[in-house]
């Protein structure tokens, strides 16, 4: 039990986003010893975030929770909480609902976007603390981690690896792991 309890300590607590050179819309991802590729915001990064603005906010957030796409990939190596997404699964966006920055159910009028999307982002997607436990209308909504798209195309504010990176890294982060976006 000890030894266990050492090991999980030794895990990197904090997965560090820093800007990639040339490009504002691509980063590089360091967790403990692994260097990776990634996507952020077509718009780069920023301190002060809005909503639609299509920029990755430069904040220290903890890892919530995590959305797996059940038929696509069985069961993930983590420890993080992981839901099923299911057909009716969307994430409100429009800064005047009360659903703002939330999961919702289908039907749902207000401006959405849908998690289980044909393209395959959100086949596993992390949950970021940004503006979720403390809300506030208008500081963007949905920044996720999530999967990249070919040629590692720019992100609406989120931030992106490959299938095989995030499988890579999955075992070893847990329920306030801290995603550092420099």
């Amino acid at each position: 039990m000890e030894k266990a309890r050492r090991e999980r300590n030794r895990r990197p607590s904090t997965l560090v986003v820093r800007a990639a050179p040339g490009k504002p819309s691509r980063a590089i991802v360091r967790f403990g010893p692994l260097i990776l590729p990634a996507a952020i915001g077509r718009s780069g990064r920023t301190v002060i975030k809005r909503e639609g603005d299509g920029a990755t906010p430069i904040a220290a957030m903890r890892l919530l929770y995590g959305f797996r796409r059940g038929e696509r990939n069985g069961r993930l190596p983590t420890t993080l909480p992981i839901k099923h997404i299911r057909s009716d699964m969307l994430w409100c966006d429009q800064p005047a609902d009360a659903n703002y920055n939330r999961l919702v159910r289908a039907p749902f009028k207000a401006s959405h976007e849908e998690m289980k999307r044909k393209d395959g982002l959100y086949d596993i997607c992390l949950v970021l603390d940004w503006n979720v436990t403390s809300r506030a209308r208008n500081h963007g909504s949905a920044i996720f981690f999530h999967l990249i798209r070919p040629g590692y195309e720019p992100t609406a504010g989120c931030v992106a690896i490959s299938a095989r990176d995030m499988c890579r890294i999955l075992p070893h982060l847990r329920k306030g792991t801290i995603v550092r976006v420099l």
